[in-house]
Parts: C-alpha cells; structure tokens; sequence
C-alpha cells in the first residue's frame, strides 16, 4: 500500500464499520448487516464497495465467485487519520481544543473520564 487512500465518506464507513466487527465479508454478508439496521438496496452497497475497492479502501478477493472484502486499513488507524483530519480542518490544529468540543457534546462517565486522564498520564511519560 504505497499511497494513503482517501478518508472514508458516511456511507464507506458505515461498511468499514461492519467489515472491522464481522470480518473479511461477502456483499451480501454486510447488505444484511446494514439492512437490519436500515432500509438499504443490495446494489447500492455492491457499488459502493466495488468504488470502495478502487480507491483502497478495501481489498477484494476474486478468487470465488462471490468476491470477499476485507477493510484494507485497521479501525484504529482511520480513526486517527479522521481525528487528525478533523482536528486540523475544525479546531485549527488544537488537541486541547478537539477533546474540550468531544467533552462538551455529550455527557461523559466518570469512568470514561478516568480512562482518559490515564491515557493521558500514559501518553505523558511516553513523550519524555
């Protein structure tokens, strides 16, 4: 994978969501996912993931006949390229500034907030 492939629209996370939580899928495999949750037409989603596949965001095995796909990057990965992407575009390039809008859009668990005060004592130790 030599270039970075583009940031995934709405709809092409919708479908890596369901690729990372089920694993390497037919078509109809994350049809069924996503028509559970909402109406959805099985040739929408064959051509999003077929679009998906030319820009790199999945890998299609061709092998059988009905082609498998895999989601070509990790979730943590496109996380972080969303919250980088999304931090510069929205918060002009503050962390400080992301988490404070993240905090403030919803209610957090104290236990939520001790999870991040340590991965922030973790993060600290790591930059020394």
């Amino acid at each position: 994978m030599d270039a970075e492939p583009p940031k995934p629209t709405n709809a092409e996370l919708e479908i890596l969501t369901v690729l990372w939580s089920i694993g390497p899928a037919t078509v109809r495999e994350v049809y069924s996912v996503i028509s559970r949750r909402r109406p959805a037409q099985y040739s929408t989603v064959l051509k999003f993931m077929q679009i998906m596949a030319e820009k790199g965001l999945v890998r299609r095995d061709e092998k059988q006949r009905a082609h498998v796909y895999e989601a070509a990057r990790s979730r943590e990965w496109t996380q972080r390229q969303l919250a980088g992407d999304l931090m510069e575009r929205a918060f002009s390039g503050s962390a400080k500034a992301l988490l404070v809008g993240a905090l403030s859009a919803r209610k957090t668990s104290k236990a939520e907030l001790a999870e991040l005060r340590k991965l922030l004592d973790e993060y600290r130790k790591g930059q020394k």
